[in-house]
């Protein structure tokens, strides 16, 4: 599991669904462009769903827009259910978890590949939705889970979107009310995230060009925006 995203366990279905849900009449889906099978070709646009590890499109995304417009697609459960099955694969129990996903866990992801969102021909779209998440008592799963094994993700709904497509919209993601200069713990603060997203939130924009260290408060970094 990555931040309030979804696993890289059990997702096909979930892939597959979002797949149907996103594409067009008139798209081409799994098409061949340059050695590279693409989800969704919509005309000039080749899109990309990717529910979690953007590290493994590195290679393909950085050689794509070299040429093509991109746009990665990537999916936040903002509502999650945990569902049990047996063993022998019948429901147990299904519950909501307390866990509610949010726009700005796509930095959780986004820290493998920050620099991208620099480049006219990549674009970011999130899909917020409400999801299931399938266990199975089955004595393969981690420690963690006591055994219990994620064997599914289920798309249950698409509740919103939001697409990024320069570091500016990124920096949008940033409270109006943050402090000058800033924090981590400022920005945890203020959107109400853990600070580990709000270091990566900090590294992303930092690499993006979009914010910048301009000293020290203790041992905290002091960050301020860049503009024009």
């Amino acid at each position: 599991m990555t931040g309030n995203g979804i696993g890289t366990l059990g997702e096909r279905s979930l892939h597959a669904a979002l797949k149907e849900w996103y594409a067009r009449p008139g798209d081409q889906l799994e098409a061949a462009v340059e050695g590279f099978v693409i989800d969704i070709v919509r005309g000039d646009l080749l899109i990309e769903i990717q529910t979690a590890n953007f590290s493994a499109l590195r290679r393909k995304l950085t050689a794509l827009t070299e040429g093509h417009a991109v746009r990665l697609v990537h999916p936040i459960a903002r509502e999650k259910w945990i569902v049990r099955l047996d063993a022998g694969g019948r429901p147990v129990s299904r519950r909501r978890s307390p866990r509610r996903g949010r726009v700005e866990d796509l930095f959780n992801e986004l820290v493998h590949l920050p620099t991208l969102i620099t480049r006219p021909t990549f674009s970011l779209e999130i899909l917020l939705i409400q999801a299931e998440q399938v266990l199975q008592d089955d004595g393969q799963g981690s420690w963690r889970r006591r055994g219990w094994s994620v064997v599914d993700h289920r798309l249950l709904n698409v509740v919103d979107q939001a697409l990024f497509e320069s570091p500016e919209d990124l920096l949008a993601l940033l409270p109006p009310a943050l402090p000058h200069p800033f924090t981590n713990r400022d920005l945890a603060e203020a959107l109400g995230v853990r600070l580990r997203l709000a270091q990566k939130m900090t590294y992303c924009l930092r690499k993006m060009g979009t914010v910048e260290v301009v000293g020290r408060q203790g041992k905290a970094f002091l960050f301020t925006l860049l503009t024009g």
